[in-house]
């Protein structure tokens, strides 16, 4: 059993943009445009990229973001150790995130000495 059903969910996300595109056009249509931008490039290939988004996607904590790109990343050919490795890198930038945030916080504590 999975923690989540992923694909009903990601049917439901879909729909939801769908909904929220026939409502406002332009904004999904300019996000759309966004997330072709790279393809049009041709300098990363889509298996790279949706390894990029896939750990992306862990960093800001968006399932939806997790459950389209881990599909897109499936049909793209990229295999479970891949998609890992990519998610090994997330995890890591999390950490230097929360190291580097760290000294601001003891930045702010000593200010309060002062």
């Amino acid at each position: 059993m999975h923690m989540i059903d992923w694909n009903g969910y990601r049917d439901q996300i879909l729909a939801g943009v769908g909904g929220l595109g026939r409502l406002t056009p332009d904004t999904t249509r300019g996000y759309a445009m966004l997330g072709g931008a790279g393809a049009k490039t041709a300098r990363l290939d889509a298996r790279t990229r949706e390894l990029i988004a896939l750990a992306c996607a862990v960093t800001l904590r968006c399932d939806g973001c997790i459950t389209v790109h881990a599909k897109a990343a499936l049909a793209e050919g990229t295999s479970e150790v891949e998609i890992a490795e990519a998610l090994g890198v997330a995890i890591s930038l999390n950490a230097g995130a929360a190291l580097v945030y760290s000294t601001r916080a003891m930045d702010a504590f000593a200010a309060l000495e002062d």
